[in-house]
Formats: structure tokens, C-alpha cells, sequence
């Protein structure tokens, strides 16, 4: 009789009465089970701190690949913040200081006769603070030939130090040439004295 005869035949209520054959397989199943339960029951909190391990480690990776990025971009935050403290000194070396706004009204001055033209008015007005600057605007009429004119406006956009022409008006006069208005303005950079100034309170001693 096969294997599988013997185990259909048998009796579960008369174990005892089993081919031996049967005896060893079911002997081997409950040593079997009775090792995978107790490893169950017996691994249950390793399995647990395991589960807990991964979690941490998952949560390790997400950290280091945040604090990886952020690492790359402070670099290029470094750079362009460099860059932009070397393109702000460049113009600040473009801003007259305060001994030097004299020099530069005379330049301004002096750009206007280079080219021939008649200034009928030069009239600088009060700086206007704007913050860590001042602006100082210069009331102008000259006289000359159109071109003459038009080559001043380039000579003063061309100055080494930021001037701007504002509110232009031309107009012709009795003697046959232009007559050119304007609000020139340049700006210079507040010094250490005058900003500590301004951040004193209204009425506090010097």
C-alpha cells in the first residue's frame, strides 16, 4: 500500500494505530509548527525594532539628500550673493561722495561750454534724502545747435559718475537755436555720519 493510501486510511482518533511512516511525517509537522510559533513569539519585538530601524533609516536617506541639496544651494547662494556685493560696490564707486559733489557740478559745467553751448541757468537744488542716498537735482537751461545739445546729453550719460537728464523740453528761440530745459540729477552715497543721523531719534542730542 502507497503513502497516500496509508494517509487516507487512517484514524485521527488512533494515532497509535499509524504506519509508521505516517507517525514520522506528523511528528515532523508538530516539531515543525511548534518551532515556527515559538520563533513567531520568540522574534516578535526584534521584528518590531526592525520594522522601527527601517523607519528611521528611510527617514535618515530623506534628511541627508534635504541637507545634500541645501549644501548645493547655499554654494550658489554664496556666489550670487558675491556677485551681487561686487555689482553693488561697482556702483557705489559710481556715486560721488560728498567731497566730491562740487568737482562733479562743475564737470557738468564744464561738459555744457565744451560743446559750445550757453547756459542760461545752473541752479542746483537741496539734496532730497532717499534713504542710504541722497538726490541731488540741478535745474538747467542751455542754449546751442541741436546737435551741440544732443552731444551734451551724451557727454553726460557718459560721465564717470551717474548723472541723468530729467523732464527735457526743447524748444527754438529768437535767434534761431534750441533752447534746451532739464532736471539733471545725480546721487551720492549717505557717509557713516549721516546715517548714523538719520537713525537718531527726532530731538535727541548729538
Amino acid at each position: 500500500m502507497s503513502f497516500i493510501e496509508d494517509l487516507k486510511n487512517i484514524n485521527p482518533k488512533t494515532p497509535g494505530s499509524w504506519p509508521i511512516p505516517i507517525k514520522l511525517v506528523a511528528l515532523a509537522s508538530l516539531l515543525f509548527a511548534i518551532v515556527v510559533v515559538g520563533a513567531l513569539f520568540d522574534w516578535q519585538d526584534e521584528w518590531s525594532k526592525l520594522s522601527v530601524i527601517q523607519e528611521q533609516e528611510s527617514k535618515l536617506k530623506d534628511a541627508y539628500l534635504a541637507k545634500k541639496k541645501q549644501a548645493v544651494n547655499l554654494d550658489l547662494i554664496k556666489k550670487q550673493l558675491i556677485d551681487t556685493q561686487q555689482a553693488f560696490g561697482a556702483l557705489l564707486k559710481q556715486l560721488p561722495t560728498k567731497s566730491e559733489m562740487a568737482a562733479l557740478l562743475t564737470d557738468i559745467n564744464q561738459a555744457g561750454l565744451g560743446r559750445g553751448l550757453l547756459f542760461d541757468l545752473f541752479r542746483p537744488g537741496n539734496e532730497v534724502s532717499t534713504g542710504v542716498f541722497t538726490e541731488q537735482p540741478i535745474t538747467i537751461r542751455v542754449t546751442g545747435a541741436y546737435d551741440d545739445l544732443g552731444k551734451f546729453a551724451s557727454d553726460i550719460s557718459m560721465m564717470p559718475r551717474i548723472v541723468t537728464l530729467n523732464e527735457i523740453s526743447v524748444s527754438p528761440n529768437s535767434t534761431g537755436q534750441l533752447t534746451m530745459d532739464a532736471i539733471a540729477k545725480t546721487y551720492r552715497y549717505l557717509d557713516e555720519e549721516e546715517l548714523s543721523a538719520q537713525k537718531k531719534p527726532a530731538g535727541a542730542k548729538k
